[in-house]
């Protein structure tokens, strides 16, 4: 198995570990007398199913990302990598937001307000971050698709 399809499944088991929950939720009291909508048994079952297999993508991913080079770094560091420019990217856009916006004044004796960086200037970096971002993206999706999962 590809390691890509082992991310499609564990997020397709999330969803249905999270879909499991409701359902858990939704049957865990029933009006004296009534019978719940499915058996809280074969939900507890369904479960403990799917947190094992979740457990065992988790595991094979990890082990694989964590054993997987390219260009001198693991997988699991690129993707911290991924990760922090991610961030980084949008304290950067939030704060050229903010230093970009205008202030209107109505009057010549309103305080005038100025922006406190080089908008041009950063936004530029912004936009080698978001280079940057893309590049990374698509050298991890690469990995993704041409590497066989270690288990």
């Amino acid at each position: 198995m590809k390691l890509a399809n082992a991310l499609s499944e564990r997020a397709d088991v999330q969803t249905r570990l999270n879909q499991v929950a409701v359902r858990l939720n939704n049957n865990a009291k029933v009006q004296e007398g009534q019978k719940p909508a499915e058996d809280p048994a074969s939900l507890l079952k369904e479960l403990d199913e799917l947190l094992g297999r979740f457990e065992q993508l988790a595991a094979a991913i990890n082990l694989t990302n964590s054993k997987t080079f390219s260009d001198g770094l693991t997988l699991t560091e690129l993707l911290a990598r991924r990760d922090a420019l991610k961030q980084r990217l949008s304290v950067m856009r939030s704060f050229l937001d903010n230093a970009s916006s205008t202030v209107d004044r109505y009057s010549r004796s309103e305080i005038v307000v100025q922006s406190t960086v080089s908008v041009a200037k950063l936004q530029k970096q912004v936009d080698q971050y978001a280079k940057q971002l893309r590049e990374l993206d698509e050298k991890i999706q690469e990995l993704n698709w041409t590497t066989e999962l270690m288990e």
